[in-house]
């Protein structure tokens, strides 16, 4: 009996511990899921993620930020990580403004922007605690 009451308090330990991450590939959503994805200034979702937001999650052509159909874009194309900091910030009182959505965060910046995941990775540091902000593994 003491070897079953183990197993089955790690096993509760393991759930608590274990949150949800993005999937490396996303797509499609579920009903309230919503596609973040990381975009420019103007708008111009021509490739990576901004791509597959406009063609599959609603993203408006010629919006670079905030909720655009089942996406939200936080441009990341406009200079340094001190520029994107001020959208993700934004980004994050925007969720927590919208609890009955919940906001799949996908490596924004570090793909066609040229990033890396330790340079974008702390902007999302406050993210952490928001329940309905999904971040990719690592972050």
């Amino acid at each position: 009996m003491m070897l079953a009451q183990l197993i089955q308090t790690l096993q509760k330990t393991d759930n608590m511990e274990q949150k949800r991450t993005t999937p490396e590939r996303i797509m499609e959503l579920a009903p309230n899921e919503v596609f973040v994805f990381g975009s420019n200034l103007e708008g111009m979702h021509g490739g990576g993620a901004a791509y597959l937001a406009y063609r599959k999650f609603g993203a408006v052509w010629g919006q670079g930020v905030g909720l655009q159909g089942r996406s939200y874009g936080i441009p990341t194309m406009q200079g340094g990580v001190d520029t994107i900091k001020p959208y993700v910030d934004e980004f994050i009182a925007f969720a927590k403004a919208h609890p009955e959505l919940t906001f799949l965060v996908t490596r924004i910046g570090c793909g066609i922007a040229g990033f890396t995941n330790e340079e974008i990775s702390p902007l999302f540091e406050h993210a952490h605690g928001v329940e309905n902000i999904v971040l990719p593994s690592g972050w």
